[in-house]
């Protein structure tokens, strides 16, 4: 199978997602029975990015010429893929650089997520039953020439182990912030509240921590969130909400409420599952360099940063923890 031909089964994938016929609103609507997390709402959003931001044509050719990914590997190795499951297909652009740079992978699916890209993969293989010699899904990844594996702190420590004699990809818990200045626009604070509430805040491209100018007026912010409510009729969220709310009460810690979501002030850049944290800075370019030295740090959003808005539509390019996982591939 060689370049062109992944090329044009990728580009056809990505026109079956946008084609959305029976059988796929099938697949997704059975992805969210068995997790109530992935709301059909965030199954849409991730999907339709994926169709528009990695399955395009052009982009896909622009991608490879970038690299001069060659037309035939002539060493192809056997990449073993540890999957990620907290927001839908979130592993789905390891598998497309795998696929693309033209080496064959064993999968290991998270079990929050095995529904949708189970479902892609019998498409694939349907329209080129070579698939199955290119990409398998496993529950052990032994005998690979190189892993890439996502998941928490903890269990990177037993990637090592395992994978760290191997070339690796080996990716921990990562998290974004936004730096206000205290003069966004309207557009600016609805597209924040995107950042903050899409995939109830469990992706790494999230935004759980808020850098604001001493005296910063929050109600604007508080106003844009009311329209996420309705997160509070999905149970899991509610439950969630309740519980940090009790918290914050016993505590008794100041906080400010949304309706949808909690604001308190803490250093903390990872904040729990319906809220936010917040610092007040005099030196904006101080927190900056400080947030470029951490890694634990995805995405910045605000003006000069990823803008607002755009933090929840990674493209080609937009690596994982900025580790460039076409290179490493391309390099293996």
């Amino acid at each position: 199978m060689n370049l062109p031909q992944r090329i044009a089964l990728a580009v056809k994938l990505g026109n079956y997602l946008l084609e959305n016929n029976e059988a796929w609103k099938a697949v997704k609507e059975r992805s969210y029975r068995e997790n109530p997390w992935f709301i059909p709402e965030f199954i849409e959003i991730a999907t339709e990015n994926i169709a528009l931001e990695f399955l395009n044509e052009q982009l896909l050719t622009n991608w490879v010429d970038h690299y001069q990914v060659p037309e035939n590997n002539s060493a192809p190795k056997k990449v073993g893929v540890i999957m990620a499951g907290n927001i839908p297909l979130v592993g789905f652009h390891d598998f497309l650089c795998v696929f693309i740079a033209g080496h064959s992978q064993r999968i290991k699916l998270s079990s929050k997520d095995q529904v949708l890209f189970r479902h892609l993969l019998d498409k694939l293989t349907e329209w080129d039953p070579e698939i199955k010699n290119w990409v398998e899904i496993a529950d052990y990844l032994k005998d690979c020439d190189a892993y890439i594996a996502t998941g928490s702190n903890n269990s990177s420590r037993y990637f090592e182990y395992y994978f760290g004699k191997y070339p690796n990809i080996i990716r921990r818990n990562r998290t974004s912030v936004a730096i206000l200045d205290g003069q966004e626009s309207q557009a600016d604070l609805v597209n924040l509240s995107k950042e903050l509430m899409m995939y109830f805040g469990l992706g790494c491209r999230n935004v759980t921590k808020l850098y604001v100018p001493e005296g910063y007026d929050f109600i604007p912010l508080l106003g844009a969130l009311k329209h996420y409510e309705y997160y509070l009729d999905f149970h899991k969220y509610h439950h969630n909400f309740d519980y940090q709310l009790a918290i914050l009460i016993m505590n008794n810690k100041l906080y400010m409420n949304s309706g949808s979501l909690l604001f308190t002030e803490r250093e903390d850049l990872f904040s729990p599952i319906s809220q936010v944290h917040y610092s007040f800075y005099k030196d904006r370019l101080a927190i900056q360099n400080q947030l470029e030295q951490l890694s634990d740090v995805q995405c910045i959003i605000g003006k000069d940063y990823v803008p607002f808005g755009k933090g929840q539509s990674p493209a080609l390019m937009d690596y994982a923890d900025k580790v460039d996982t076409m290179a490493f591939l391309i390099n293996l």
